[in-house]
């Protein structure tokens, strides 16, 4: 009977697993889709960010890598309640700080131009893996130094305080928010991101505070989902809390707008809520019904998930880096091998295919040689 029970509960780990590495999988998927357009004048709407207000489904993605870190976390920290308090301190900074090191890297590489090295005083220090390593980090102390209550309650603290420091120290307008007030303060304009036309990091650090939340919620959905088993009640509760969430976002988008790029309260609850749903979807899809034909593909991009979103961005940043008479090899392949024969936007959203599957066929030899990167 205990041998029948525990190859059971291996059964429903593995299961839970998939699930997992599928949403992750997906995610990956659309990330590389949406940061690798063949030309950004001519992408498909649903594919670009909100210019400033408003929320589109690539706005979606971030967030929701957020929530399957939090997803992950509630497997991982399992560990953690049997180790001292400095074993855990060290283990999370440790993880932290490769992040951190390896998005910072991401951005100064290729190191070099016209032989010089890249001044690092020019070299950004935020990002996306630097965003991904501070809310690992605060979000693990909090989950595993206080109860689920205090953490809830947290979470609602980070959301209306960084509320009330969105309108206490600036506007919500791109030039005048207090994002860009701390971080110019901080870190100084050189070190921003500068893609909006003026200096202004959407993954700042002050906006770092509410996007923990996106990872806190996606760590209490795993352990919901752990303690209460793959069944309907299970999908159904999760589909209910998405959808509160999704209600009370839309409803703070009344008095603070939905902003990515400010990563508002009123959109962490909102992509959250979404997140909710798909993950319950999931749940219904591969572990209650086992309709797993189609989730291979994912599985590939869900288990090296790090690996595969650095080795898009070093293939694009390669790409852009190679002079081929005149202009980059990213817009040469993309303008005559994509774009010159089937138009603007099918060539460029073929193009960003094309970068995904490139990625996808890494990932593929890495599973079937049994080579997983963890960090």
């Amino acid at each position: 009977m205990n041998a029948y029970l525990n190859q059971l509960n291996m059964s429903k780990l593995k299961n839970r697993y998939l699930s997992l590495d599928v949403f992750r999988g997906l995610d990956v998927a659309l990330m590389i889709i949406v940061n690798s357009p063949g030309n950004w004048s001519t992408t498909f709407s649903p594919l670009l960010h909100a210019e400033w207000n408003g929320f589109t489904l690539t706005d979606l993605v971030f967030p929701t890598f957020l929530f399957v870190v939090g997803n992950s976390m509630s497997f991982s920290m399992k560990k953690y309640e049997n180790m001292g308090q400095s074993a855990v301190f060290k283990k999370v900074l440790k993880r932290t700080a490769i992040i951190f090191l390896l998005g910072f890297l991401m951005y100064w590489y290729p190191f070099f131009d016209d032989g010089q090295l890249k001044p690092f005083s020019e070299t950004r220090v935020f990002g996306v893996l630097q965003r991904i390593a501070l809310c690992y980090m605060f979000a693990s102390i909090i989950l595993h130094f206080v109860k689920t209550k205090t953490a809830i309650w947290l979470s609602v603290a980070f959301l209306v305080g960084y509320h009330l420091i969105l309108i206490g120290f600036g506007d919500l307008t791109l030039s005048g928010n207090a994002v860009l007030k701390l971080d110019e303060w901080l870190i100084g304009a050189n070190h921003m991101y500068h893609g909006e036309g003026i200096a202004f990091d959407p993954e700042g650090l002050l906006s770092t505070l509410p996007a923990i939340v996106n990872v806190i919620i996606g760590y209490l959905a795993g352990r919901f989902i752990q303690n209460n088993g793959q069944n309907f009640e299970t999908v159904a509760k999760l589909m209910m809390v998405g959808f509160a969430l999704v209600f009370v976002g839309l409803a703070w988008d009344l008095i603070l707008p939905i902003n990515k790029k400010l990563w508002t309260s009123s959109f962490v609850l909102l992509t959250c809520g979404i997140d909710l749903f798909a993950i319950a979807i999931l749940i219904y899809i591969l572990d209650m019904r086992k309709s797993k034909g189609w989730s291979y593909f994912f599985e590939v991009f869900g288990k090296n998930t790090l690996f595969i979103y650095l080795l898009s961005e070093l293939f694009i940043i390669t790409l852009f880096a190679i002079d081929i008479n005149g202009e980059s090899l990213y817009r040469w392949i993309a303008d005559n091998v994509f774009i010159s024969w089937s138009g603007g936007h099918v060539g460029s959203l073929l193009f960003a295919l094309w970068v995904m599957l490139t990625c996808w066929v890494v990932g593929y030899f890495m599973d079937k040689k049994g080579i997983y990167v963890k960090v």
